[in-house]
């Protein structure tokens, strides 16, 4: 072989080996750094000072110490959470944008909506739950009732006379209400508010007696001795309210609903960076002190791998899509 032809295999070895490496390097762009190098931004699809708002915050405060790098959050509420969420499926999935969502905007709003701008399954990569709030059944001490049966036989007594408020049409509490309808047999009368610090007062008032809520919602009416914690909707009480049975003990073991919040980034993201993400989240969700001011918002920490988080909130959708149909719920927009 001529040192020509030898350089020229060479060469084009050389070549080749060039191309693969820019295939590589084009295929991953947040691998060429070490992530993360700079802040991260997290959209809130909902209000600052909302109970997802409060425990997001506690949970990223916690990744950003270990991560070493700030974590920006950006509240964009609206139209149910859609607005915030719709942006966070639009951002580049280089890992430097997330999305705090929750069960409105991933699971309930994609039936309840015509148009979210947004497809929670397809544009987002799942990272994991983080947070649920156990809905609280509670009621007004106005109302002759202070056991869930006696709330049932009430209800069943005097149908579509019983008020319950929620944040919002499609909000995990009026969902939550809804589905209380279905599983007992019962008939209420749902009461939207678009602030629902004036919902505290008309439960204590007895003007909008009962609730399906999270537990900060109704803390104000429970400590003025206003209202009385029926039970809750989950498999264990909550350690805020360590006395009020769960809906297995009441003698309802169907009814279980919450409300919860994930962390989803954009479709597109290179896988390493969701399981590094997942990973900081699990950590700081064991950490004793997040732990316990979760507890004292009446949240309860959790985390799934990426690929049970998918399944997770594909479930929810169809759980919550049958709920809505079956109530005859029309479509808002």
């Amino acid at each position: 072989m001529t040192r020509m032809t030898v350089a020229r295999v060479l060469s084009g070895a050389l070549i080749g080996m060039l191309m693969v490496l820019a295939a590589i390097l084009h295929g991953a762009p947040a691998r060429a750094e070490t992530w993360p190098s700079r802040a991260i931004t997290v959209i809130v699809p909902f209000a600052g000072g909302s109970a997802s708002d409060v425990v997001t915050r506690i949970m990223l405060n916690k990744m950003s110490q270990s991560m070493g790098q700030p974590i920006i959050v950006e509240n964009r509420p609206g139209a149910g959470g859609n607005i915030g969420t719709a942006l966070g499926a639009k951002a580049p999935p280089d890992g430097y944008t997330w999305t705090a969502s929750g069960s409105g905007p991933m699971a309930a709003n994609v039936t309840l909506y015509r148009e979210l701008g947004y497809d929670p399954v397809k544009d987002f990569e799942e990272v994991s739950p983080f947070a649920s709030f156990t809905i609280v059944i509670a009621a007004s001490t106005k109302l002759p009732v202070k056991t869930l049966a006696e709330l049932i036989a009430y209800a069943k007594a005097h149908p579509g006379e019983l008020n319950y408020g929620s944040v919002g049409i499609g909000s995990s509490q009026h969902l939550g209400g809804v589905y209380f309808e279905q599983v007992t047999g019962t008939k209420l009368t749902h009461v939207p508010y678009k602030n629902i610090g004036q919902y505290g007062p008309d439960m204590i008032a007895g003007v909008v007696p009962l609730g399906f809520q999270w537990l900060p919602n109704v803390m104000a009416p429970l400590n003025a001795g206003g209202a009385r914690a029926l039970a809750v909707a989950g498999t264990s009480r909550l350690p805020a309210l360590p006395d009020t049975p769960t809906t297995i003990e009441a003698g309802l073991p169907d009814y279980q609903a919450s409300g919860w919040f994930a962390m989803q980034v954009p479709r597109g993201t290179p896988k390493d960076i969701v399981t590094r993400i997942n990973r900081e989240m699990a950590a700081a969700l064991a950490d004793p002190d997040v732990r316990k001011r979760f507890e004292q918002q009446g949240a309860v920490p959790n985390v799934l791998a990426p690929e049970q988080a998918a399944k997770f909130i594909s479930g929810e959708i169809a759980k919550w899509r049958d709920v809505i149909v079956k109530a005859g719920i029309p479509k808002i927009q």
